[in-house]
């Protein structure tokens, strides 16, 4: 089948799917029974109405009639409807009947005399009674004293003086029809074995049966129409999973079924984007691995090449320096180990920290303070301009949103000139807040603005001692920035002659 064809089937809902066609032959059943059951009692009504005329006219043609005419007229009666016409005195005895006179114009039939077929027929009428919950009819049998008493509708005629229907069913399940007169003092009984009744009832059984075959025929099509919608995306999805998790291939496409927006449309593309980000994340930390492979080993061959000049070197002062490089390389060390724990523990702490209002005015504030009592920033200056009370509040973890500011306003210090100014602003823009760090340093080149924010990125200030800082600050910064859903950029001041200004945008959050 054409992926076109099938194409708008991929819209719906598997739920609305497995329903549709689960409810399609149990629907189809109920209709044809219903339709059945309906068409059998519409049926059933037409042939008492039709019994209850001729016994009308039978009573009145034999009420009009001589009785010395009697037995003729009767005879001519039940020849035309194939009835058994019984008259009925006041005392209750039989007075006429046409079977005297005709023979049996019907023949109730032995069911143990007919083919298995019919015993089969007869479990299916059982079968759809009891599934509709027809009230079952009397028995049928000819009393042994025929007389009025003996038939409940001829006793009920001539009390209430009108005329009474009844259906009882033949041994064969083939139903009776019966319909009581009055007639002055006396009662015509007409009784018929309406063969043709149960005939055009399982004919009609017939036909539903075979419509219910072609309805079964469509469901299980459409069973297996839905099983190759569902179960073959699903066995290609599996089958790129597995791949992912061997792992061998550097590159495993995953079917994203961009024109299905069921479930199984939405799962393809959520296993294709986390195959991607996981290759994304593979590739990061392979890439970590070997930066930080590379960082160590610069300091940890200086620490060495020191270690081995102290014991060939004897001059006490040159014994010092090295000593002192020793001393310098394992605090880069420590420095640069500490950074990469951090750099390295970013983005799962991030996934699993549970955000909260945070008003980033008081925040900054406090690192500002520490920066000017409790830290080193040279002859640096810092000025803050605190926003209002809650006008600068984002959802997210407090400490990672410090760490990621303070490293900001660290590299600014770091670049800034003898007694530069570092400046610092919070405002509410529309949805965003924004954190802008302003310095009186050189700048960044434009070629290296996306640059700085990798790991292990540093061009620092020739004036800087050497080691100070990792490269891994601004890397971090933007780990935490973009796991917050914001956005970091650095560009030149548009205010000063000289320096960067780095920017934080972070979506805006409403004070409780």
């Amino acid at each position: 089948m054409n992926k076109r064809r099938i194409q708008w089937f991929g819209q719906l809902s598997l739920a609305r799917r497995i329903l549709a066609v689960n409810l399609l032959t149990i629907v189809l059943l109920a209709c044809g029974v219903l339709y059945l059951d309906a068409f059998r009692n519409q049926l059933s009504a037409e042939r008492s109405n039709l019994i209850r005329r001729e016994a009308q006219m039978s009573a009145k043609v034999l009420e009009t009639t001589p009785p010395a005419s009697r037995s003729a007229v009767l005879e001519a009666l039940a020849r035309a409807s194939d009835s058994r016409v019984r008259v009925y005195g006041a005392d209750g005895s039989r007075q006429l009947d046409s079977w005297d006179l005709t023979g049996p114009t019907y023949r109730l039939r032995n069911p143990a005399e007919q083919r298995w077929q019919k015993d089969a027929a007869r479990a299916v009428d059982r079968g759809f009674n009891a599934l509709v919950g027809a009230k079952p009819l009397d028995d049928f049998a000819e009393p042994a004293n025929d007389k009025l008493d003996a038939w409940s509708e001829a006793v009920k005629a001539r009390d209430t003086k009108r005329t009474q229907t009844k259906a009882r069913n033949a041994p064969d399940l083939t139903p009776v029809f019966s319909a009581a007169v009055p007639m002055g003092q006396e009662t015509v009984l007409l009784t018929t074995n309406d063969r043709d009744f149960t005939r055009i009832v399982r004919s009609q059984r017939r036909s539903l049966f075979i419509a219910m075959g072609l309805a079964l025929l469509l469901s299980v099509l459409l069973s297996l129409f839905l099983a190759r919608t569902i179960a073959r995306p699903l066995r290609r999805l599996a089958v790129a999973a597995h791949r992912v998790r061997l792992g061998r291939a550097r590159e495993v496409k995953v079917p994203r079924l961009p024109s299905r927006s069921d479930e199984i449309g939405l799962l393809a593309r959520s296993v294709s984007d986390m195959s991607q980000s996981l290759r994304q994340r593979i590739d990061n930390i392979e890439h970590f691995a070997a930066d930080v492979t590379h960082e160590l080993k610069n300091p940890l061959a200086s620490l060495r090449s020191a270690l081995d000049g102290l014991d060939r070197v004897e001059d006490p002062e040159l014994k010092a320096k090295l000593l002192a490089v020793a001393k310098d390389d394992v605090i880069r060390l420590d420095r640069l180990i500490g950074d990469i724990g951090e750099a390295a523990r970013t983005d799962a702490e991030l996934a699993r920290t549970k955000f909260e209002l945070v008003d980033l005015g008081p925040l900054i504030e406090q690192l500002v303070n520490s920066w000017e009592h409790r830290r080193e920033k040279g002859d640096a200056r810092i000025a803050f301009a605190r926003p209002r009370k809650d006008t600068a509040i984002v959802m997210g973890d407090a400490s990672r949103l410090a760490r990621a500011i303070d490293n900001i306003i660290d590299n600014a210090i770091s670049f800034s000139p003898a007694g530069g100014l570092v400046e610092v602003v919070a405002t509410r823009v529309g949805d965003t807040v924004r954190i802008r760090v302003d310095d009186e340093g050189p700048g960044v080149p434009e070629e290296s603005r996306e640059a700085i924010f990798n790991r292990f990125h540093s061009v620092r200030p020739e004036s800087e001692h050497f080691g100070r800082h990792t490269g891994l600050g601004l890397a971090i910064a933007r780990a935490i920035v973009e796991g917050h859903d914001g956005e970091i950029d650095v560009q030149d001041r548009d205010d000063a002659p000289s320096g960067a200004r780095f920017t934080i945008g972070l979506p805006a959050a409403e004070a409780i």
